[in-house]
């Protein structure tokens, strides 16, 4: 199986990592988490060590299924599609070794001082991810693949679409926009949005000294 002339494991597991993510996000959505796996398998060919090519699927796949109304629980978004992945490896069998390695990628996806620091597939979700919302690494990218991919899967005016997505999430539960990148979308675009400080929190801990 291939997408953009770039070769990807076909794979019941991915397949319906597939399906699933088509039949709940929307268009702008899906087809991002479906470049940033293309991007994670191109930026994954010059890696010391390579991800186990399944894993970054289903992890890249499955990345912003915190961001849909089925699994949008009361945690950050992040660890609301972490927990949703986990379900939808359990039920299919997974090791649970293989299953937190897909929980972390998710979990740590937007944020790069932890995830550049873990197993190769957290690595490869976040850099792949990091590819297609800041250009982060684009320049790794030949301009043939980039198109390629960009052919196959559109951007439809993502950069809006994400936006008002994570906005949204910043209205809904506030509290899981402090210490994310929520929490910028939030001081800029959502009016009253007013986080805590954290040296206020540190300045107010209940002690004497």
């Amino acid at each position: 199986m291939d997408f953009a002339g770039i070769k990807v494991p076909d794979t019941a597991l991915v397949r319906d990592a597939i399906d699933l993510s088509r039949s709940l996000l929307e268009p702008f959505l899906f087809n991002h988490v479906m470049r940033s796996w293309l991007f994670g398998i191109v930026l994954a060919e010059s890696a010391a060590i390579a991800p186990d090519a399944e894993l970054l699927a289903v992890a890249a796949i499955l990345h912003d299924l915190g961001l849909t109304e089925r699994y949008n629980g009361e945690n950050r978004f992040e660890v609301d599609g972490a927990n949703a992945a986990r379900e939808f490896l359990k039920e299919r069998g997974i090791s649970a070794q293989q299953t937190q390695l897909v929980w972390d990628a998710i979990a740590l996806h937007t944020t790069p001082t932890l995830a550049l620091h873990k197993e190769p597939e957290v690595v490869m979700t976040h850099s792949g991810i990091a590819v297609d919302v800041l250009g982060a690494g684009l320049d790794r990218i030949s301009r043939e693949k980039q198109q390629a991919i960009l052919t196959a899967f559109p951007r439809l005016a993502f950069k809006d679409g994400f936006k008002g997505c994570l906005c949204n999430v910043v209205r809904q539960k506030p509290m899981t926009a402090v210490d994310n990148i929520l929490r910028d979308f939030g001081i800029r675009y959502v009016e009253g949005f007013t986080p805590p400080n954290f040296a206020d929190l540190v300045a107010g801990a209940p002690f004497s000294e």
